[in-house]
Formats: C-alpha cells, sequence, structure tokens
C-alpha cells in the first residue's frame, strides 16, 4: 500500500472539521494536537448541509460494498471534554461498575408510544401502510382512515396526529402503582418523527400534529414522581426501512403512481408541509442496491449486509444527525439511560440493521453522554442500551421478548416485550398473571424486565389495561421484596423440563397463548433478596393443602442451605413445612387469599 501524504491528510481533516463550524483556531494544529474536538459549556455541534445526492440507478442494480473490508469512519463530531472518547476501548477503561439503580430497580414500563399508533394497526404501520401488494393490513386501515398513499402518506398522519388524552403525569403515577420503578420512554422510532422539540430534525411532535414537547411532559412527571426515565432510539435503520414509500401500487387504478415518499421539496409549495423537506422524513431512495427493496417487503429482514457506497456523504450526514439527535436530547432532558434499537453490536456496524455504513457514531454518543454525566455529576452512574452488544463495560445488553436458559450475570440486561403488540391494535388480550410470570423468568436469571403498556391513538390506555395494571401493582405489593433489589440464586428455577431445558413462558408479545399457558405450581423459579433471605416463587396459585416439593433446598441438593424458616408472603400464618433430604415441602394453606402466583420466604 503506498505512503500517503501527510500534508494531504491534515487539509482533508481541516476541511472537514471546518464543515462543522467549531471556533476553533485551526492553523498550525498538528493531528495529534487535534484529536476528538471537544464542546465549550452550553455549545452544540452544527449540523453540516445535505448532501448531493447522485442521480438514482436502476432499482437492484448496484451491488452492496463490502462492510468487512470497509474500514470504520471515524467521525468528526466533537463532544463534551473528559476521559471519555468516542472508541471502545476509551469506554471499557473509564467505566466502573454498572448502575446501582437499576438492581434496585428491577421492573420497568416502555412507553412505546407515537403517532403510528393512528393506524391501529400494530408494529411498524407507517412502514406497513405502503404494502398493497402484500395486502398488508395496514395499508387496507390506511385506505378507509386516510386515503391512498400516494395522496395522504404518512406525513399527513403525522399533520393530524392529536393524542389529546395523553397525560404523563397520571400515567406515570399508574405505573407507579403498579411496580415500575423506570420507564423506558420512546423518543424516535422508525418512522423518523422525533417526539421532542429537536433542534436537529424539522419533522418533530413541537412542529407537526399535536404541537407538544411529549419527551419533556414525561421528563418532567417523572422527575415529580422520583421515576428513573430513559429515551430509546430507533432511527438507525430507518433509510432501509423506510423503502416502501418510494414504491407504487402494482395492480388497479393508481398502478405506478408514486407513494409519497417520491416527493421533493418544491412539491410542498402551496400545501401545508410547505417548507419541510420530505428526504428529511422518508430519507433517498436506496432500492438501486440489491436486496433493499425486496427486503422491505418483507416482514423484517434488513437488507443484506453492506455499504451504500454511492452515497458516502449521505451516509456521513446520516449517521452525523443520527448522533447529533440524541445528543440533543442527552443535553436538554438528561436522561439516566439511552437505548438505541437493533440487532447487532451496535448501530452502523455494516451488517444485520447496521447495513448501509460502518462509523463510530454509537462511541461518539456514549462518550459524550458520560462526560456530561461526570462534569454534572462527578460519577457516571447511567448506562447505555444497545441490543445485542456482548458484555462491554457502561453496556446494557436487551432484547425482546426469549430468556436465557441459564443464569447470566456477564452484564446487566433487560428483556423487553410488549403487551399486544409494540403499537396499539384492537382486540389485545391484557392479563397481569402473564405479566408477573414475564418478570420472575427475568429476575430469576439476573436480569431485569420493561414491558410495553399499549396506548390508544389519543393516549388513552383501555380500561382493561387499567384492571391489569391495578392487579399487578396489588402483586408486587405483596411480593416486591422478592423482586426490587434482587439477583440471581445458584439455579434460575426447577420443573418440567423440555428438550432438556427448563419450560419458560413463551415469545411473542404477551397475549391470549400467555394467558392460556399452563404452570405448575411445581414449577419454580428462585432469586436472593437484598435482604440474603432465599425467595422461591411458584409460577401459578397451589391447590390447597398442596405440598410443593422445591427439590433444590433438599438437604442432599448441590446447594443445601440449613433452613430455619419458611413463611409465604401476603400470609400471616404459620406454614407447615420440613426439610427432607430430596426436597424441601411445604404444604400451601387452605385459608391463603392470593392470586396470580405466590412467592415463599425461605431462611
Amino acid at each position: 500500500m503506498p505512503c500517503l501524504n501527510f500534508d494531504y491528510l491534515l487539509h482533508m481533516r481541516m476541511k472537514l472539521l471546518s464543515r462543522y463550524c467549531i471556533p476553533a483556531l485551526l492553523s498550525g494544529l498538528s493531528m495529534t494536537a487535534i484529536g476528538q474536538n471537544v464542546l465549550k459549556e452550553g455549545e452544540m455541534p452544527v449540523l453540516p448541509a445535505f448532501p448531493d445526492i447522485p442521480e438514482k440507478m436502476p432499482a437492484g442494480s448496484v451491488k452492496l460494498g463490502d462492510s468487512e473490508t470497509f474500514d470504520e469512519v471515524q467521525l468528526d463530531i466533537p463532544i463534551t471534554d473528559g476521559p471519555f472518547k468516542a472508541d471502545w476501548a476509551s469506554i471499557e477503561s473509564n467505566c466502573q461498575g454498572e448502575a446501582e439503580w437499576l438492581r434496585e430497580a428491577k421492573v420497568g414500563f416502555w412507553v412505546h408510544f407515537g403517532p403510528q399508533a393512528a393506524g391501529e394497526s400494530g408494529d411498524w404501520y407507517a412502514r406497513n401502510l405502503y404494502k398493497e401488494q402484500d395486502n398488508h393490513v395496514a395499508n387496507r386501515n390506511h385506505l378507509k382512515r386516510y386515503g391512498h398513499p400516494s395522496e395522504v402518506g404518512y406525513k399527513d398522519v403525522l399533520n393530524t396526529w392529536n393524542p389529546d388524552k395523553l397525560d404523563p403525569e397520571y400515567l406515570t403515577k399508574l405505573y407507579q402503582k403498579a411496580g415500575a420503578r423506570f420507564l423506558m420512554i420512546q423518543g424516535v422510532h422508525h418512522d423518523n418523527y422525533d417526539l421532542w422539540n429537536s433542534q436537529y430534525h424539522p419533522w418533530n411532535s413541537v412542529n407537526i400534529g399535536p404541537k407538544r414537547d411529549l419527551l419533556r411532559e414525561w421528563v418532567d412527571a417523572c422527575r415529580k414522581n422520583n421515576m428513573h426515565y430513559g429515551v430509546t432510539f430507533h432511527h438507525e435503520y430507518t433509510w432501509w426501512w423506510w423503502q416502501t414509500a418510494f414504491g407504487s401500487d402494482a395492480d388497479g387504478s393508481r398502478r405506478g403512481v408514486p407513494y409519497d415518499g417520491n416527493l421533493t421539496l418544491e412539491d410542498g409549495k402551496g400545501k401545508w408541509w410547505e417548507g419541510y423537506d420530505p428526504r428529511l422524513l422518508y430519507g433517498i431512495d436506496l432500492r438501486e442496491y440489491e436486496t433493499v427493496d425486496e427486503r422491505a417487503h418483507s416482514p423484517w429482514s434488513p437488507p443484506d449486509a453492506g455499504i451504500f457506497h454511492r452515497h458516502l456523504d449521505y451516509c456521513k450526514w446520516y449517521a452525523t444527525q443520527w448522533a447529533l439527535r440524541i445528543m440533543d436530547v442527552v443535553a436538554n432532558y438528561e436522561p439516566d439511560f439511552i437505548y438505541t434499537d437493533g440487532t447487532v453490536q451496535g448501530p452502523f456496524t455494516g451488517n444485520g440493521t447496521g447495513t448501509g455504513y460502518k462509523c463510530n457514531a454509537m462511541q461518539t454518543v456514549i462518550a459524550d453522554y458520560y462526560n456530561r454525566q461526570l462534569r454534572k455529576h462527578g460519577k457516571v452512574d447511567a448506562f447505555s442500551i444497545i441490543k445485542f452488544r456482548s458484555p462491554t463495560k457502561g453496556v446494557v445488553n436487551t432484547a425482546e421478548f426469549d430468556f436465557p436458559d441459564t443464569i447470566n450475570v456477564s452484564q446487566p440486561w433487560i428483556r423487553e416485550a410488549p403487551v399486544g403488540d409494540w403499537f396499539f391494535a384492537p382486540g389485545f388480550v391484557y392479563d397481569a398473571g402473564s405479566v408477573v410470570r414475564f418478570i420472575i423468568e427475568a429476575v430469576s436469571r439476573d436480569g431485569n424486565a420493561a414491558l410495553n403498556i399499549p396506548m390508544r391513538p389519543d393516549g388513552s390506555i383501555e380500561d382493561e389495561c387499567v384492571t391489569m395494571l391495578e392487579a399487578l401493582g396489588d402483586w408486587m405489593e405483596i411480593n416486591g421484596e422478592a423482586v426490587y433489589g434482587s439477583k440471581a440464586w445458584v439455579t434460575p428455577g426447577e420443573g418440567e423440563m423440555h428438550n432438556g431445558r427448563l419450560k419458560k413462558l413463551p415469545g411473542g408479545g404477551l397475549g391470549r397463548h400467555h394467558r392460556d399457558f399452563k404452570f405448575d405450581a411445581q414449577d419454580i423459579r428462585f432469586t436472593v433478596g437484598k435482604n440474603g433471605a432465599n425467595y422461591a416463587f411458584c409460577m401459578n396459585v397451589p391447590e390447597d393443602n398442596q405440598v410443593i416439593r422445591i427439590k433444590s433446598m433438599g438437604r442432599q441438593a448441590n446447594h443445601p442451605d440449613c433452613i430455619k424458616g419458611v413463611s409465604l408472603l401476603g400470609y400471616r400464618g404459620k406454614l407447615e413445612w420440613r426439610q427432607t433430604d430430596e426436597a424441601l415441602e411445604v404444604v400451601f394453606p387452605e385459608d391463603a387469599d392470593l392470586r396470580l402466583a405466590v412467592v415463599f420466604r425461605v431462611e
């Protein structure tokens, strides 16, 4: 490989830095002296202008660039001064331990709410409303409610969406009473619509639609009620997720008429959206790359791994705006954690949900966030959630639905699921028992649980959902000592086995299948409370006078303890119990008035 001219590299770096309008005297600085640029107190970076876009090529005609040989781009975004730099080595070396409050909290609720609820079609309504070729329910619902997406597309849904019954303070109190100790508040979903007063993105809830800073309302409610909160960001893969908006009907009277994703800034003259560039909402047409258009019509799959190599200026702009929007929230809303969606090791990895570009946008955001924490609090008692990130200091792992088969103490983690679906649709099943068992499955494996409570388009929740939350709150009031601040015991549980593995709650959004899923009273899970007591959860309520045999606590078990006493949470009477060589045997009292699941405290 030929040597590169140092003066040329320095010249190009100066040129890039100048695009961000950084107030610094650059002349005479060496490359080492520049390093990662830092922000002055109260200062935020400037977003570069939207770049020129190459002429479109035919759909599927361009191969994606090889993401493995593509060098990770180091973004020149200035960050808050401090020890954290925009690389994983610096983040890992400067992070110590985990956020203390997460271990105590254990249970959180999702505020997975935004204008996609308006379609009453479940998750991904904004993408699916353009799927005429697939006869998708979201497309059918959109035609009935709004009209054809060539005339009335998702941008128009944003304009008319009005969650006038959304009351964050009421809901925060309700969630707290139901047992939540933190909220995960959606900042922006894949639809690319910011739910705050966004200084880097005009398509937001203050400018368009409700004309409210919804994130600020949630933050104020959390602070008033001493609730920890984080903000979630799902806009990393918006650029390939939105490709359905650039299509057209394949059949019928509007065959070939372009959907509104193809509109330009000039097309808005005289319309309600005049001055709002559709490219900033829908992105640009990237269907020239192989598998992008094909996968846009799949239920889920991202395009094949690779780089949008003909659009590298746009890629860098896109990743920069992605990072600055998160930095905006960190600076102005001060969350206890941030969350990025995806299925791989992090955003902008060039593969999986990170297909399209490879850069250090995530590391830049984390470094800025943790340096701000140090400046304000003197320590980092915050974290960043990156789905499926392998154990990394300062990072919390999460995934949807399924639970590990064994205890996982490699890093803090959260298991998440929606009740019904991630966005509202009619006919959800609200069952408090399913929610309780989901929480038990998580904490018994040393994890945390976060559950989405579905909200109707107007921001209210259904009466049956309120009833479910009240029942959950009653259960948590009785059994919370076995959950809050707990850690896993030496085994997650015992009971019926499936294919050599412990039977567990099935995956998917909590609904009828979970309500009807049968556990026996001998399906048991364990935790150790912060008070040092052991807790054994029966995954249902035993029959009167039924003998519960807890084999893991027998004298001949691999981990026997000297048992001094056994009590039943929520029951004041004295229990009949004995420890044999084979098991701890407890008789379930006939006068215990308990619901959903029961918990024995073992001293």
